[in-house]
C-alpha cells in the first residue's frame, strides 16, 4: 500500500520544465504555498506505476509581467515558480520490502506532472522508509530528535550504517553538539550489547552516570593503580611512538640513538620472556610486540654504554663506538621518566609489569554489555598534558584496533570510538612527530576500520582543523551551526553535490538544529536534536550575569597549592 495518497485538493502545482536533476514546478494559487519553505520535501508523478520522486525545494519565486494592473491579467499571468532537485525515488514495493527510498533516479518527470507538498502523517511515514525503520518499531532504533519541517515527525536514524561507515559531528562552541553526542550514547548505552568508547578530553561527559556507562580516567600524578583509573605503560607503545616522545630527531647523534634504543627493547623483551619461561615466543616478537620489560634496567644499559671504555692500542684504554652520543637520549628519557603528570605511563608498581596486564587493560576498555559489564565507556583525559595528548588517544584507539584485527571473525564484536574535539589529536597539519603518530592511528581505522567493526565517531568544533582524510573517509554528516566560513567551506565541500544550497544554512540553524546527511540518513534533513535525558556539563559560564552578583566565590590560593601538587 502506497504511503501517498494524495487528494485533488493537495495538489501543489504542475511540472514545467527539466533538467536533469533540476524541476521547475509551476504553482498557480497562492494559498497552496502556506506553510512551504526551502528545503521542505515534494513529491512529483513518476512515469512509471510505484514509484514517486522525491524533490528537495531550493528556491521559490514569484513570477509577474509588468502591465495594466487589472485584476483579470494578473490572475492569468501571475505565478509562483518552485525550484525543485530531485534526490531519489520511492517505490511502494522494491522485491520483498515495501515503502523503499532509493538515492537513485531511474526516470525524470514529464511535462504537467503533478506535484505534492509532503507533510503530517504522510511525511512521518516516509522517513520510516527513509531510515529502514519498520512501521511499529521504533525501541530499539536510534531516534536523533524531530524535523524541523513537521515536529510531530520523529527523526530516524540507520544506527548501522551510522558506524559502518563513520560518522562526524560537527558544531561551533554553544551549538548543542555536546547534547547531540549524548542523546546518541544515551541511547546506545540501552541496547543489550553496546560497545562504545568516548574520548572525553575536558571531562565534560562526567555527568552522564547510569549503570550502562561505566566511567573511566587516565590516571592523575599521584594516582595509583585502582578501579576506574587508566594506566597506559610505556611498554604498550610502539617503536615510532617512544621515539617521537623521547628522541630529539635534530640531535646529530639521533639515528645512533634510535639504533641503541631499538636493539636495547628488543633485548629486554627477550628477557622478560626467558625470565617467564616463553623462551619459544622469543623468535616471534617484533619491537612493537606489547611485552614488558624494565626500563631501570634499559637506562643502566644505555648509561653504560654512553661512557663505555674499550681495550685500545699499546694496551690503553679508548673511548667505545658510542661514548657520549647517548647522553641527552638518557637524559630525556630520565626526565620522562621522573615527570609525575606522566605518571600513568611510567609507574611501575603494582602489576603494571605483569604478562596479563594488557588482557585487563583491553577488557576493561572493550568489553560488550554482557555479564554486568556498561556498554559505554567515558574515559577521562582531562589530566594529561596536552603536549602528549594526542599520543596517548591515539595510543588507546591502536589497542582497541589491533586487538580487533587480531581477534577470530566469528567472536569479533563491533566497537564504536567517539572521538571528542578530534582536531586537538587528529589535525590537520602536523607540526610535530607525536601529531604524526597520532595520525597514522586514526587514518588507518578511517580506512580500514570497517572491515575489523570499528566505527569512528568524529565530533569537532573546528572541521577545518581535522585531518581530511579522516573527514573523507566518513559517509555521515551530523552539522550544527558553524560560523566560521573555513569551517562551513569544509562540511559543504564533504557534502554532496546534488544537494545544491542546502549548506547555506549551517550558519542559521538555531541551537540544537542540525543537518543530517548520508547513509544513515539517505535523505538530507534539517533535525532538531531531542534533549539527552543525562547532559554533559556545560562549559559555557554567563560573564554578565556573574559580574552583576555582590558576592563572587574564588579560592587562588587553592588553585596555586593543587597546580604546586598537581592533584585537586
Amino acid at each position: 500500500m502506497s504511503i501517498f495518497n494524495f487528494t485533488e485538493d493537495q495538489l501543489l502545482g504542475t511540472v514545467e520544465s527539466v533538467d536533469t536533476s533540476t524541476v521547475v514546478v509551476k504553482v498557480d494559487n497562492d494559498e497552496k504555498l502556506r506553510g512551504l519553505q526551502v528545503n521542505h520535501l515534494v513529491v512529483i508523478q513518476s512515469s512509471r506505476v510505484g514509484q514517486h520522486l522525491i524533490g528537495l525545494v531550493s528556491k521559490i519565486i514569484r513570477k509577474s509581467i509588468n502591465c495594466e494592473p487589472t485584476a483579470e491579467f494578473v490572475q492569468d499571468f501571475g505565478f509562483n515558480v518552485l525550484k525543485v532537485i530531485l534526490i531519489g525515488t520511492h517505490l511502494e514495493k522494491d522485491g520483498s520490502k515495501e515503502n523503499v527510498f532509493k538515492r537513485s533516479l531511474s526516470t525524470v518527470p514529464t511535462i504537467n506532472a503533478e506535484c505534492y507538498f509532503v507533510q503530517g502523517e504522510c511525511l512521518k511515514r516516509f522517513m520510516q522508509s527513509i531510515s529502514s525503520l519498520p512501521e511499529g518499531s521504533g525501541t530499539e532504533c536510534l531516534q536523533i530528535g524531530t524535523y524541523s519541517i513537521d515536529e510531530d515527525a520523529s527523526a530516524w536514524l540507520n544506527g548501522n550504517k551510522l558506524f559502518q561507515r563513520h560518522a562526524v559531528i560537527v558544531g561551533s562552541t554553544g551549538s548543542g553538539k555536546s547534547w547531540c553526542v549524548a542523546t546518541i550514547l544515551e541511547q546506545v548505552a540501552n541496547l543489550k550489547s553496546a560497545n562504545a568508547v568516548l574520548f572525553d578530553i575536558h571531562g565534560e561527559y562526567t555527568t552522564l552516570e547510569s549503570e550502562n556507562f561505566t566511567h573511566l580516567r587516565v590516571a592523575g600524578p599521584n594516582d595509583r593503580p585502582q578501579e576506574g583509573t587508566l594506566f597506559l605503560p610505556y611498554w604498550l607503545l610502539t617503536y615510532e611512538e617512544m621515539l617521537s616522545l623521547m628522541l630529539d630527531r635534530s640531535d646529530s647523534n639521533a639515528p645512533n640513538q634510535a639504533m641503541i634504543f631499538s636493539n636495547a627493547v628488543i633485548e629486554k623483551k627477550k628477557k622478560y620472556l626467558h625470565d617467564l619461561e616463553k623462551a619459544e615466543m622469543e623468535a616471534n616478537i617484533t619491537l612493537d610486540s606489547p611485552i614488558p620489560y624494565h626500563l631501570n634496567d634499559l637506562l643502566e644499559d644505555l648509561s653504560s654504554k654512553d661512557c663505555e671504555m674499550v681495550p685500545g692500542a699499546g694496551g690503553k684504554d679508548k673511548q667505545g663506538p658510542y661514548f657520549g652520543k647517548l647522553t641527552r637520549f638518557v637524559q630525556r628519557l630520565e626526565t620522562k621518566k621522573n615527570d609525575k603528570r606522566l605518571n600513568f605511563m611510567f609507574n611501575s608498581t603494582g602489576d603494571l609489569l605483569d604478562y596479563n596486564f594488557m588482557n585487563h587493560l583491553c577488557s576493561s576498555l572493550m568489553r560488550p554489555a554482557i555479564d554486568g559489564n556498561m556498554g559505554v565507556k567515558i574515559i577521562d583525559f582531562s589530566e594529561v598534558p596536552s603536549d602528549i595528548l594526542p599520543l596517548i588517544v591515539s595510543l588507546i584507539a591502536r589497542l582497541i584496533f589491533s586487538v580487533q584485527q587480531w581477534t577470530e571473525l566469528d567472536k569479533r564484536h563491533p566497537i564504536a570510538l567517539f572521538c571528542d574535539e578530534a582536531h586537538l589529536y587528529i589535525p590537520a597539519n602536523t607540526e610535530r612527530s607525536i601529531d604524526d603518530a597520532s595520525l597514522i592511528t586514526f587514518e588507518r581505522i578511517s580506512k580500514e576500520g570497517r572491515k575489523y567493526g570499528i566505527g569512528l565517531v568524529v565530533i569537532s568544533q573546528r572541521p577545518s582543523e581535522v585531518n581530511r582524510t579522516v573527514l573523507s573517509q566518513s559517509n555521515n554528516f551530523i552539522a550544527m551551526r558553524l560560523t566560521n566560513i573555513d569551517d562551513q567551506s569544509v562540511v559543504k565541500r564533504l557534502l554532496p553535490d546534488s544537494l545544491g544550497d542546502y549548506s547555506e544554512m549551517l550558519p542559521i540553524l538555531d541551537i540544537g538544529e542540525a543537518l543530517i546527511v548520508g547513509d544513515a540518513s539517505l535523505l538530507p534533513s534539517r533535525i532538531k536534536v531531542s534533549p539527552p535525558k543525562l547532559k554533559p556539563r556545560s562549559a559555557t559560564i554567563d560573564f554578565w550575569d556573574e559580574w552583576t552578583k555582590d558576592a563572587a566565590q574564588v579560592n587562588i590560593e587553592g588553585a596555586i597549592e593543587s597546580l604546586r601538587k598537581q592533584s585537586k
